[in-house]
C-alpha cells in the first residue's frame, strides 16, 4: 500500500502516521498539512502545504500515486484553525485531493475523517442516530463534513474505490486541540439551565486506531465511532472540579463572548452540543471495520482533567 495522509501535521494525523510506519504491509507513506508533525517520523515523508493551495496539493498526489488516501484533513473550527480558515481548508483541500486522485487513477481505498455532527440536531431528529440515518447538518462544521463526504464518495465512484466515512464523536484527549476539551478545562464551564443534555466523545487514540483499522478492513459506507456511554456538561465540570454555571437563552451570547476572551471559544457545533446534546449509535463499528473503542466517554473526560496544568518555572539566581 502507498498511503497518502492529509492533515498529517495534527496530533491525529501524526499518530496515524506513526502506527502505519510500523506496518510492514505499507510500502510508502506521504503526508501533507499546513503545520509540521509534532512527533518524529521515521519513514513517512511530510510536505508542508496549505490545503488551500490546490495546485501544490494536486501535484503531490500525481507525484506520489497513492493506492490509499486517508483524508484526515477536515479542520474543526477553533481546533487548529479559525472558523473561516477551517471551512476553506476542508473544502479546498478535499476537492484538490479527490479530483487529483481521480486523475491519477491508482487509488483503491479512501478513508475520510468525518463526525457525528453531520446528523445535525434539528427538532425531531434522533438523539442517537445510527450509521445509515439521514444526514442533516445544522452547524458549519457539520456542513463541512458532509461536503467532504460527498466529494469523497463521488471520487470513489469514479475510481471504483471503497470509501469509508468514519463519523467520530467529538475528539477529546490530553494535548489534543479540541474546542470542547479547551472549554471543559476552564475554571468555569457554562451549562444549559433548563436541559443539561448528554453527549459522547471519542479518545484521540481510539480515533487513530479506528483509522488504521479502516485501512485493513475497508467498508464502503459510513461508520459511527463513538466512545461508549455519555456525560452531561455539568457532570463533566464537577468531575474536573470546575464550576458549572447555568445559562438560560439570551445569556448564551455574553457567555460565548466571555469564553472567547478567556481563550476557549464556543463554535456553533459546541454550543449545539451543550444545549441539544450529541450522541450516536456506534455499535456497528465492530462489524464494519473490526474496531471497538477502548475508552468510555466518562473515562475520556477524566483523562482530560488528569492532564496536568502548565507549571511555570521561576529561574533562580546562581551564586557569584
Amino acid at each position: 500500500m502507498r498511503i497518502l495522509i492529509t492533515g498529517m501535521g495534527g496530533e491525529l494525523g501524526t499518530r496515524v502516521a506513526n502506527l502505519l510506519e510500523a506496518d510492514d504491509s505499507v510500502e510508502a507513506i506521504s503526508g501533507v498539512d499546513v503545520d509540521p508533525p509534532r512527533r518524529r517520523l521515521h519513514r513517512a515523508d511530510f510536505h508542508r502545504i496549505d490545503p488551500r493551495n490546490r495546485e501544490r496539493t494536486a501535484a503531490l498526489v500525481h507525484e506520489f500515486r497513492p493506492t490509499v488516501i486517508m483524508h484526515i484533513g477536515t479542520y474543526e473550527p477553533y481546533a487548529r484553525s479559525s472558523p473561516k480558515a477551517a471551512v476553506e481548508r476542508t473544502a479546498t483541500g478535499t476537492l484538490a485531493v479527490m479530483h487529483a486522485a481521480v486523475d491519477v487513477g491508482t487509488v483503491e481505498r479512501i478513508i475520510v475523517r468525518s463526525g457525528i455532527e453531520v446528523f445535525g440536531r434539528r427538532r425531531g431528529a434522533s438523539p442517537r442516530p445510527h450509521d445509515d440515518d439521514t444526514v442533516d447538518p445544522t452547524t458549519p462544521w457539520g456542513h463541512s463534513l458532509r461536503h467532504a463526504e460527498r466529494v469523497s464518495v463521488d471520487a470513489g465512484e469514479a475510481l471504483g474505490a471503497t470509501v469509508t466515512r468514519l463519523r467520530f464523536a467529538p475528539l477529546v484527549g490530553p494535548h489534543f486541540p479540541s474546542p470542547l476539551g479547551r472549554l471543559l478545562r476552564q475554571p468555569v464551564v457554562p451549562v444549559a439551565l433548563r436541559h443539561d443534555p448528554p453527549f459522547s466523545v471519542l479518545h484521540q487514540e481510539d480515533a487513530a486506531d479506528a483509522l488504521v483499522a479502516a485501512v485493513h478492513h475497508p467498508h464502503d459506507g459510513p461508520v459511527n465511532v463513538v466512545g461508549p456511554g455519555s456525560i452531561t456538561a455539568s457532570r463533566a465540570a464537577r468531575l474536573g472540579r470546575r464550576i458549572p454555571v447555568p445559562i438560560l437563552g439570551p445569556g448564551w451570547r455574553p457567555a460565548r463572548t466571555v469564553a472567547e476572551l478567556t481563550g476557549a471559544p464556543i463554535p456553533d457545533h459546541i454550543y449545539e452540543l451543550l444545549t441539544r446534546g450529541r450522541t450516536a449509535d456506534g455499535s456497528r463499528a465492530a462489524d464494519r471495520i473490526r474496531f471497538t473503542p477502548r475508552h468510555r466517554t466518562p473515562d475520556v473526560i477524566e483523562a482530560l482533567y488528569a492532564w496536568a496544568e502548565v507549571t511555570y518555572l521561576t529561574p533562580h539566581r546562581t551564586a557569584a
